[in-house]
């Protein structure tokens, strides 16, 4: 959820195409977010690739805010062409499950649903039911996993977990309500195996730790073997997770 300072609209950028003669314009989702401590206007690309977010000051004018971008439409228009195209959910598309690349078949006269084998996706049934059918299923093992390690990890520490959900956010992997209730992003599925445990295992440290203070942080590297490292690849390549489907 987004927070409330936040807005969103489209905002037109232009810049020289190479040789420097004619222009290109492009229309670019724009995030504003306002944010109690900021001292300047800060840019950056959405988890996504396909837009932009603006944090701004809390008395920073919007179209001061607006202006910025613009200075800087070569910057961004440069980077949003250099994000990677969107693998949409078909056959031949490449995905990865716990950071293990799997190449997506359709079988239309099986009738097994969606299984999963050594390099490969199988979906069965119609064509036009592939996208839903394989969506679903990753959303499955999505659960599966992340509800398996969270119960392991919360008895480890003599926790108790609520319920467990399971949603796309854009900017946030995981979270841990005052009651205990955990929510994640099935996307972790597409993640490397510790990346889904580091994220797991912040949310159950959680638990017994609503802060984000020293104690909390040795708790979480005591329930997972590798926190430094995937704290580095969601750093690097989290927002990439967002092309597929």
């Amino acid at each position: 959820m987004l927070p409330r300072s936040s807005t969103q609209r489209i905002i037109r950028l232009e810049r020289l195409q190479p040789g420097g003669l004619e222009m290109s314009a492009q229309d670019v989702p724009l995030e504003l977010r306002r944010h109690p401590q900021a001292r300047r206007i800060s840019l950056r690309l959405n988890k996504a690739g396909d837009g932009i977010v603006l944090v701004l000051p809390q008395r920073t004018p919007i179209r001061e805010a607006l202006a910025f971008a613009e200075r800087n439409s070569d910057w961004i228009l440069g980077k949003l062409e250099a994000v990677p195209a969107r693998v949409p959910f078909a056959a031949g598309a490449v995905i990865p499950v716990l950071g293990v690349a799997h190449v997506v078949e359709h079988n239309a006269r099986a009738r097994r649903g969606v299984w999963r084998s050594p390099g490969t996706i199988t979906v069965s049934g119609q064509a036009e039911h592939l996208p839903r059918r394989l969506g679903d299923f990753l959303k499955r093992e999505a659960r599966q996993e992340i509800s398996r390690r969270a119960r392991d990890k919360a008895a480890r520490i003599d926790q108790r977990v609520g319920r467990i959900s399971l949603r796309d956010p854009r900017s946030r992997w995981g979270s841990c309500s005052s009651k205990g209730d955990l929510s994640f992003s099935w996307r972790l599925i597409l993640t490397p195996d510790y990346v889904v445990d580091y994220v797991v295992a912040h949310e159950v440290a959680h638990l017994a730790e609503l802060n984000h203070s020293k104690r909390f942080w040795t708790l979480t590297a005591g329930l997972t073997a590798e926190m430094e490292r995937a704290k580095d690849w969601l750093r690097r390549e989290g927002s990439q997770v967002h092309r597929y489907g």
